[in-house]
């Protein structure tokens, strides 16, 4: 499982400020305010998501999608816990996809993988198939707020064109 350790963090931090988002670095072996999960895995409170060195990149990844997706005055009240629909979670797994695309050293390919590891669970029996074959309905419901082109299959990320360095 790769880990925010193996990445930039500038990286990060500057792709989900370009959503609004700030990434906050939580100490090692510290707790994580607002994980879902525990251990590791990433927390989510209002605009804020944290992050240790050991959180999976997929993990930031996901929780992000989960504030991306929601309006600024839900945003604001989210603490730990951010979806209210299984359409908005599966949207979130395709949305996090098409991030880890934007993020250096990352890539589609590696969050389909790391997902799949930790044990995201899909119908047709993996990320990838989820992703490439039964994702029409997160495609719809994502182009619907002007988060992804289901067209070209690729995140409409805010901000400057030019990739992050």
């Amino acid at each position: 499982m790769q880990t925010l350790a193996e990445i930039r963090f500038e990286d990060a931090a500057a792709l989900l400020s370009r959503y609004g988002l700030q990434l906050n670095l939580v100490p090692d072996g510290h707790p994580i305010p607002g994980s879902y999960w525990g251990d590791s895995e990433a927390g989510i409170i209002g605009a804020d998501v944290f992050v240790r060195s050991d959180t999976p990149v997929h993990s930031m990844l996901h929780e992000a999608c989960h504030l991306i997706v929601l309006p600024p005055q839900r945003r604001a009240l989210v603490h730990t816990d951010a979806t209210d629909s299984i359409e908005e979670e599966d949207a979130v797994c395709v949305l996090q996809i098409l991030l880890a695309d934007e993020l250096p050293g990352v890539g589609g390919d590696r969050a389909l993988a790391d997902m799949d590891a930790w044990g995201y669970s899909f119908r047709l029996g993996s990320a990838r198939a989820y992703f490439e074959r039964d994702a029409q309905s997160s495609w719809t419901w994502l182009e619907a707020r002007g988060l992804a082109d289901a067209t070209t299959r690729r995140a409409c990320v805010p901000g400057p064109a030019a990739p992050l360095s």
